[in-house]
């Protein structure tokens, strides 16, 4: 069966490794959703670096999910002094699955506090896809898809969770996905396709 693909892209205000309140709060934030976010019904996997990381993002091994690469629009650094970004991939079995572990629980009240930590770039900032059971998508497909989402708006090579399109292509329009993306929260439903900034909140290094 085809598998969701999310990826998800934030440039944030400072630096990783800046040492002030927001940042660690960010950071600890991270720790707290991914906690939920693994566990969570319909979640497959997610990339992860070698050896549990060491290094900023562009230096890790990222093993089957591939080289890491940013959208063209990040003009931060990328340097463990300069990075400032939070990206995540991930793997699910469905729209709704990934849908509602983003606008539930931890990670809901997390989207409330996105503007303390990311920039309002005025681009998407998450984008989903489908792929097949014996493919695993690659930091380049994510950023790919994101950058063609930006250029062309939501369709079957890349879509939203507020406009999502079915594994053959389709429009999703049936009953419980509609439904409950209706019901989302609308102050964070108003900014999803732009504004999705804190991802996971996964911090690699």
């Amino acid at each position: 069966m085809p598998r969701l693909a999310l990826y998800t892209f934030g440039t944030l205000k400072a630096p990783l490794a800046t040492a002030s309140p927001l940042t660690r709060a960010l950071q600890e934030t991270g720790a707290t959703v991914y906690g939920t976010i693994t566990a969570h019904p319909g979640y497959l996997g997610r990339a992860q670096a070698a050896g549990g990381g060491g290094g900023t993002h562009f230096d890790l091994d990222w093993g089957a999910w591939g080289e890491f690469v940013v959208p063209a629009w990040y003009d931060k650094g990328r340097t463990a002094g300069t990075v400032a970004l939070d990206a995540t991939l991930s793997l699910w079995t469905d729209v709704d699955s990934a849908f509602d572990a983003v606008y539930t629980g931890v990670h809901r009240e997390a989207l409330t506090r996105r503007h303390d930590w990311f920039e309002r770039t005025g681009r998407p900032s998450h984008t989903c896809w489908w792929t097949a059971d014996d493919t695993n998508p690659t930091w380049q497909d994510g950023v790919s898809r994101l950058e063609h989402l930006a250029t062309h708006g939501p369709g079957p090579r890349a879509f939203t969770f507020q406009r999502a399109f079915a594994a053959d292509g389709a429009p999703a329009s049936d009953g419980r996905s509609t439904d409950d993306r209706a019901r989302a929260p609308r102050r964070l439903q108003d900014h999803a396709e732009e504004h999705l900034d804190v991802g996971f909140l996964e911090r690699r290094h």
